[in-house]
C-alpha cells in the first residue's frame, strides 16, 4: 500500500469518463475543485461507440456518438479536468480519505464519483460484433427510428425485450421476437404483448435460439439464423436489423461487497446520489434506477457535482491543499 502524498491525492476522483463523469467534471472543475478522472477504455463510454445519437436535446439533426463524447471531453479538459488511463481494482474507506487501488498505483480522494456505466450483455454469436451499430443494436430508444417501415428481430424474453419490441412497432412494419425458452416478462406485459400479436405486428418465436446474424455484400444485416430447440429445425428470419435485450452487465466488479447494490449489481444511492459508503457518489448507468439514456446521464452528472460540492463544504475546505 502506497503512502498518501500530494502527488497521488485529489479532492475528487471520478471512476469512468463517460457522459455522467465528464459532465460532473465540467461542473467541479469550473469551481476549481481538483478533479481527476480514471478511465480504463475510451472516454465517452457507450456514447462514444454509438453510431448516431438522434435524441440528445439541442441537436435537431442528431450527431455522431463519437462527436458528442469528444465534445464532452474537450469541455471538461478546458476547465482543467485531468483524465488518466488505468483501471480501479478496489476501493477502501479510510475515513476522511478514500483509497483506490489502481493499475497506476494507489490513489487517494476526499470524494469519489463512481460512473463506470454498464455494458449490454452480448449473445456472443457470429455476426453480432461485426454488425454492431450497423444493424445490431442494444437501445431501441436510441436507434429504433432508423428502422421506420423496416422489419426487425428482437432477441430476449424478459421485461426489457417485450417492452422494447412493443416500442419498436412505432417504426418497424413487423417484429420477430426470438425467445430462447419461454417469456419471462410480467403478466401485465405479456397481456399487452398479445394485443400486438393479435394485430399481426409481432410474431413470438418461443424455444428458439439465436445462432447467427447474416449480412449481405454491402455490409447490411439481412437475416438471422436460429434453432427451434423442440423440433431441432433451423429457423431463418429475414430482417433489416436486430435489437438484443438479454440484460445489462454493471461495471461494478471492483467494489463488490463494498457498496450496496440491487439484485443485478447496480449501485444503490440515496436522494443525494450518495452510495452506502459516505463520500462515494454514483451517477449514470451504474446507478440503480438510472434510465440508461445519455441525456439523463449528463443530468445525473451535473446533479452529482452539485451534491459533491455540498458534501465537501460540509466536510473539508475545498481550497485546502490535498
Amino acid at each position: 500500500m502506497a503512502e498518501r502524498t500530494k502527488e497521488n491525492s485529489h479532492t475528487v476522483i471520478m471512476v469512468g469518463a463517460g457522459p455522467a463523469a465528464l459532465s460532473a467534471a465540467i461542473y467541479t472543475t469550473r469551481e476549481d475543485i481538483d478533479t481527476m478522472l480514471i478511465e480504463k477504455g475510451v472516454p465517452g463510454g457507450l456514447a462514444a461507440v454509438t453510431d448516431w445519437v438522434d435524441n440528445y436535446p439541442g441537436f435537431p439533426e442528431g450527431l455522431a456518438g463519437l462527436e458528442l463524447a469528444g465534445n464532452l471531453q474537450k469541455q471538461a479538459e478546458r476547465f482543467g479536468a485531468v483524465i488518466d488511463f488505468g483501471e480501479v481494482t478496489a476501493l477502501h474507506d479510510e475515513g476522511d480519505w478514500k483509497r483506490l487501488e489502481t493499475t497506476l498505483g494507489d490513489l487517494y480522494a476526499r470524494v469519489v464519483l463512481v460512473a463506470t456505466g454498464s455494458d449490454y450483455k452480448k449473445l456472443g454469436i457470429p455476426g453480432e460484433a461485426e454488425y454492431y451499430a450497423r444493424g445490431v443494436h442494444y437501445c431501441a430508444t436510441c436507434d429504433g427510428a432508423f428502422y421506420r417501415d423496416k422489419r426487425l428481430v428482437v432477441v430476449g424474453g424478459g421485461n426489457s425485450a417485450v417492452q422494447e419490441a412493443m416500442f419498436l412497432t412505432r417504426f418497424a412494419t413487423h417484429i420477430d421476437l426470438m425467445v430462447r425458452s419461454k417469456l419471462r416478462a410480467s403478466d401485465v406485459l405479456q397481456k399487452e404483448l398479445q394485443k400486438f400479436v393479435d394485430q399481426g405486428k409481432i410474431t413470438v418465436h418461443l424455444t428458439t435460439t439465436t445462432d447467427e446474424i447474416i449480412g449481405d455484400a454491402e455490409g447490411k444485416v439481412v437475416q438471422v439464423k436460429g434453432t427451434d430447440t423442440e423440433s431441432g429445425n433451423e429457423v431463418k428470419i429475414d430482417t433489416d436489423g436486430v435489437f438484443v435485450f438479454v440484460g445489462l452487465k454493471p461495471n461494478s466488479e471492483f467494489m463488490a461487497g463494498q457498496l450496496e447494490t440491487d439484485e443485478i449489481g447496480l449501485i444503490k444511492t440515496d436522494e443525494n446520489l450518495m452510495s452506502s459508503m459516505k463520500g462515494v457518489f454514483v451517477a449514470g448507468d451504474i446507478r440503480s434506477g438510472a434510465t440508461m439514456q445519455v441525456a439523463s446521464a449528463v443530468g445525473e452528472g451535473a446533479t452529482a457535482a452539485l451534491k459533491i460540492r455540498e458534501y465537501l463544504e460540509g466536510h473539508v475546505n475545498i481550497q485546502e491543499e490535498v
